[in-house]
């Protein structure tokens, strides 16, 4: 009897599910939260019958409906499945509110569950969501880590939508700041954001660091509820393409990709979904003109864990050792001891194997900057090229090329090629079941050169003559 009526709720709860898909489409909280009116405040035990008439009211959220970013990243990359179904953690409580409501705080939503300020429809065998009257809905409080099924209704306190502008979006005001971060801008659609990020810019806050690009990120936006989230990073010295998802779920499926990319790595002569190429200036030539290089690599914190760099740990069966794989070419070597490389990551890990430091890199290759020599301008430079600006946000153009005292680091994420995420997203929020992913456009995205790296270039080919 157990079975049949625990049967007969779940088939309910999908059909609860169909019925609202079909007459509601899902939207973003704080755009598309509807005020449920006739939903009102519950008492402290958690279980009381909603009334109307009372004076505290519940937003609600749309019926829980999953989508598997893992299972979408896989069906692009060419490895099958169509993008639908539940998942595993995405099907938490948490997740589901996170996903909905992509402008408010991680910190809100967590003290919104402790303080059991989040509830759920309440169904049994015998009434459904769709079919239950004011009277007959109960709700109830549900922990973060509450796994949802198909049909489920979070509600959370009306007020809520009063931060549904995040602060981070309402403090920044300078409109020379916010022509700059947009003038940075390659590529925008309705799934990603694609810029050219300058040298010196951190891309994730912390100690030390006021302007971070997850700080910034709202003005990259007009009136949107959505915050712009970091799908990869560059580190601060480096500079070009960086990818940055307009939703909860393009950021996700970004995130897969950039898993699967990983685990494919090794798998010689396959197409990758994702490519990187970077340009490199290093101290020395490497022994041969192409190669692969692949390095062990482990995390080793320093000064009593104020700072951390990777080191190559051979043979080490450590759990925290991840291997690193990148491809190199020499694009050109110069006379004056300088090599000019085109990168290609195969993993999402970083090394320094090639015993040829590059250049402005003073973390892994401070030994080699020690005797370092600047070398002279020649006078057929630009001049414009040697004019020393200010940007916003404490930024800098001008110097830090091979004629400077403390160059910076020669690090440029050039390229990225990734298929069309925003077809993608049409195409499994379609009303069709065979989501065929396999097939999307690929997109391609160049950054130019920073002016550090442009005048390096030009310094080099005057001495090499």
């Amino acid at each position: 009897m157990a079975t049949r009526a625990a049967a007969l709720l779940f088939f309910r709860r999908r059909a609860a599910a169909t019925a609202a898909a079909a007459t509601k489409p899902q939207q973003p909280c704080a755009a598309g939260l509807a005020t449920a009116a006739r939903h009102d405040a519950l008492d402290s035990g958690g279980g009381a019958r909603c009334r109307e008439g009372s004076k505290s009211r519940w937003v609600e959220l749309p019926p829980f409906a999953p989508l598997d970013a893992n299972a979408a990243a896989r069906a692009i990359s060419g490895g099958g499945g169509g993008g639908g179904g539940c998942a595993g953690s995405d099907a938490t409580a948490v997740r589901w509110v996170r996903r909905c409501c992509p402008n408010l705080p991680a910190s809100l939503v967590q003290k919104l569950f402790r303080q059991r300020k989040v509830k759920k429809n309440f169904v049994n065998a015998e009434t459904s969501s769709s079919d239950a009257s004011p009277e007959q809905l109960r709700l109830r409080r549900v922990s973060a880590k509450d796994e949802l099924v198909p049909g489920d209704i979070l509600f959370l306190p009306v007020n809520i939508q009063e931060s549904s502008i995040p602060e981070k979006t309402k403090k920044f005001g300078n409109g020379k700041e916010r022509d700059f971060l947009r003038s940075l801008e390659i590529h925008k659609d309705k799934a990603i954001i694609v810029i050219n990020k300058p040298p010196g810019m951190a891309v994730q806050g912390g100690v030390g660091i006021k302007n971070s690009l997850d700080i910034l990120a709202p003005m990259f936006e007009d009136n949107s509820s959505d915050v712009p989230r970091l799908v990869h990073r560059l580190d601060r010295d480096c500079s070009g393409v960086l990818v940055l998802g307009r939703t909860q779920l393009s950021t996700s499926i970004m995130h897969a990709i950039f898993r699967e990319k990983t685990a494919d790595a090794l798998a010689d002569g396959t197409p990758q979904v994702l490519q990187r190429k970077y340009v490199a200036l290093v101290i020395g030539t490497p022994r041969h003109p192409k190669g692969l290089l692949s390095a062990p690599l482990a995390k080793v914190v320093l000064d009593d864990g104020k700072s951390e760099r990777l080191t190559v740990r051979a043979g080490s069966n450590t759990a925290s050792v991840q291997d690193a794989l990148t491809e190199y070419r020499v694009i050109e070597s110069c006379a004056e001891g300088y090599t000019w490389l085109e990168l290609f990551p195969r993993t999402g890990r970083k090394h320094q194997v090639l015993g040829t430091p590059i250049v402005g890199d003073y973390k892994y290759g401070r030994q080699a900057h020690q005797n370092w020599t600047p070398l002279p301008i020649p006078r057929t430079i630009d001049p414009e090229m040697l004019k020393k600006r200010k940007l916003p946000f404490g930024l800098a153009q001008g110097g830090g090329s091979i004629a400077e005292e403390e160059p910076q680091l020669h690090l440029h994420c050039k390229q990225m090629i990734l298929p069309d995420i925003s077809t993608a997203l049409q195409r499994l929020q379609s009303s069709d079941t065979n989501h065929d992913l396999a097939d999307l456009e690929k997109l391609s995205f160049v950054a130019p050169l920073p002016l550090h790296m442009r005048l390096s270039w030009e310094v080099l080919k005057a001495v090499s003559k």
